[in-house]
C-alpha cells in the first residue's frame, strides 16, 4: 500500500477578521522530503505553518497530517514538531535544563539524559549546554529550538526561518541535521527568505503570494521557469569579454557595465543558458581566462520575484499574519 503523504492540504482557507490569510491553499509534502515554503511578507506562510503545528485551525478545506485528518481542534498527531516565530525557551534556565524540562513536560522518557545530550550535540551546542539561555544569541536560540524538536524523533518537522542569525558553523550544523533527518524519512517543511538555504536543502518548494499558491513543485522546474537571467563574468580580459559577449547570439550585455580596460572589472550579460555556453566556448577559443561565472540573482530568486511581483527579498522573516 502506498504510504500516505506527511502533509496533504486541499482548499485551505483562513481569515482574521476581514483579512484573508490563506485562500484555497493546496500543499503536498512526502516523507523524506525537505519542502520549502516561501513568499513575501504577508503571504500567509506563518499562518500555514501554524496550522501544521496545531496552533490554529483552518476555516475550511481538508488537512491531513501523517495520514490523520485534522479537524477543528487545536491538535495534531504525534510525531509533529517544530516552531514558528522562534522557539519558546526559558531564559533563566540553561540549554540542558530547557530540554530536560521539555522532555519531562511531554513525558519523553524524562529519566534518560542521553536524549538531551544527543540533541545538543546534533545542533552543536554541547559546549554551552550549561549556560543560561538569556545570554544566547539569536542563532544559538534557533539551534536550541531545533534541538527541542529533535527530542520527539519527529516524522514531520516544521521550521520557521531556522537559519536566522546563524554564523557559518551554526548554519552547517542546522543544514546537516535537516539533511540527515530527511534521509532517514522525516518530512521537513522549511520557511525561509534565504534563497541559498532553500536551494541547498529543498527538493520541492511552494510559493505563496497574498494567501494563494502561485507555484508548487520541484525546485528544478521552478528554476527552469525563471527564463533569462543576468550572469556576472570575471575574466582575464574584460574588454575582450565585453566584445565577445556582444557578438554572441542570444546574449545582451547589460548596459552601464562597460569594463573599459580594468583587469578586475566584471561583465554582466543577460540571456539563456545555451547562449552563455556559447560565450564560454568563444572566450576559451580567444584565450581569455574565465575566473568567475555565476548568476547575479539565483534562478530561484529570479522566479520568486517574477511569480510574486516583488522587487526585493526581505532579509528577515515576516511577522506576517494577517498575517
Amino acid at each position: 500500500m502506498e504510504e500516505a503523504p506527511a502533509v496533504r492540504a486541499r482548499g485551505i482557507t483562513k481569515s482574521f477578521g476581514d483579512v484573508v490569510a490563506l485562500d484555497g491553499v493546496d500543499l503536498d509534502v512526502t516523507s523524506g522530503q525537505v519542502h520549502g515554503l516561501v513568499g513575501p511578507n504577508g503571504a500567509g506562510k506563518t499562518t500555514l505553518l501554524g496550522l501544521l503545528l496545531g496552533l490554529a485551525v483552518a476555516d475550511s478545506g481538508r488537512l491531513e497530517i501523517l495520514g490523520t485528518p485534522v479537524g477543528r481542534t487545536l491538535a495534531v498527531p504525534d510525531g509533529v514538531a517544530g516552531f514558528v516565530d522562534g522557539p519558546g525557551l526559558y531564559p533563566s534556565l540553561t540549554a540542558r535544563q530547557n530540554l530536560s524540562a521539555l522532555a519531562a513536560l511531554r513525558r519523553y522518557d524524562a529519566g534518560r539524559t542521553s536524549g538531551v545530550d544527543e540533541a545538543l550535540e546534533q545542533v552543536g551546542l554541547t559546549d554551552v549546554a550549561d549556560d543560561r539561555v538569556r545570554g544566547f544569541s539569536l542563532g544559538m536560540r534557533q539551534r536550541l529550538g531545533l534541538a527541542a524538536a529533535l527530542l520527539t524523533t519527529p516524522r514531520l518537522l516544521v521550521l520557521d526561518e531556522p537559519a536566522n542569525g546563524l554564523d557559518p558553523a551554526g548554519k552547517h550544523h542546522v543544514h546537516r541535521v535537516i539533511t540527515e533527518l530527511a534521509a532517514n524519512g522525516t518530512a521537513v517543511v522549511l520557511s525561509s527568505h534565504r534563497m541559498d538555504d532553500l536551494a541547498a536543502l529543498c527538493s520541492d518548494v511552494t510559493i505563496l503570494a497574498t494567501g494563494r499558491v502561485v507555484f508548487s513543485g520541484p525546485l528544478s522546474k521552478l528554476a527552469a521557469e525563471s527564463g533569462e537571467l543576468d550572469y556576472r563574468l570575471l575574466t582575464s580580459d574584460p574588454a575582450a569579454a565585453h566584445r565577445l559577449a556582444a557578438e554572441t547570439p542570444g546574449l545582451r550585455v547589460v548596459p552601464g557595465r562597460d569594463p573599459g580596460q580594468r583587469t578586475d572589472a566584471a561583465v554582466v550579460v543577460r540571456g539563456p543558458v545555451e547562449a552563455l555556453d556559447d560565450l564560454v566556448v568563444r572566450l576559451v577559443g580567444a584565450g581569455v581566462a574565465l575566473r568567475e561565472l555565476g548568476p547575479v540573482v539565483t534562478p530561484l530568486e529570479a522566479a520568486f520575484l517574477a511569480l510574486t511581483g516583488t522587487g526585493t527579498v526581505s532579509a528577515r522573516n515576516d511577522q506576517e499574519d494577517p498575517r
